[in-house]
């Protein structure tokens, strides 16, 4: 009997590398997931709800975890912190779900130092730096300074990406999202070290 573990899947890639459209596109064929939401202390916005767009809680709470060691990581934004907090993280992997973190290359190490034995990790990208000009210009939602900003960044990403276990190139998205769902049905196969010594202790029943 297969025993499907609380584990992680890590997607990075730059802004405009298509990570929600593929997940949105296997979100019904991977199983019980929980998609990590950073948490912030800025106030809720009309539109927005809890535990949809962020975890919103008080500085008093935010700090209290911080000292207590319960983010990943963590950011002071226009006076507002934001994290990544491990709560619900902990709670979504003791009920045995996929975890999945859209994070940039430094969140992958600090995820990968906290969760390292049960972490599959994503590079998702097009195929070109080129392309995803294209795409960034294309979808009209940023100023010609903030793609720029973009496209700098990606460009330092890029150069990050043997830090991954794969990478799936975005060309094709109906091809691109086989492969990340073979990859994340793969994922929640992984077993953690300690389970892997509770097999090996009870492998061996023959007394010496």
């Amino acid at each position: 009997m297969i025993e499907h573990n609380g584990v992680v899947l890590v997607l990075s890639g730059p802004s405009g590398a298509g990570k929600s459209s593929l997940i949105n596109k296997i979100s019904d064929e991977i199983g019980d997931y929980y998609f990590s939401l950073s948490t912030t202390t800025r106030p809720m916005r009309k539109g927005e709800a809890e535990g949809v767009d962020y975890h919103f809680v008080s500085k008093e709470e935010f700090v209290k975890d911080i000292e207590a060691d319960n983010f990943l990581e963590y950011a002071t934004v226009h006076g507002n912190y934001y994290g990544t907090s491990l709560h619900p993280v902990r709670q979504a992997l003791s009920e045995g779900k996929l975890v999945i973190f859209d994070i940039d290359v430094q969140g992958n190490m600090a995820v990968k130092n906290r969760l390292g034995d049960i972490t599959t990790s994503i590079f998702i990208t097009p195929p070109t730096l080129s392309e995803l000009k294209r795409r960034l210009e294309k979808r009209s939602t940023d100023s010609k300074e903030i793609i720029e900003g973009r496209i700098q960044v990606a460009r330092r990403e890029i150069q990050r990406t043997s830090e991954y276990d794969f990478i799936v190139i975005n060309d094709d998205l109906d091809v691109a999202a086989k492969v990340l769902k073979q990859i994340a049905l793969t994922a929640r196969l992984k077993i953690p070290h300690i389970k892997i010594n509770e097999f090996v202790q009870r492998w061996e029943d023959i007394e010496e």
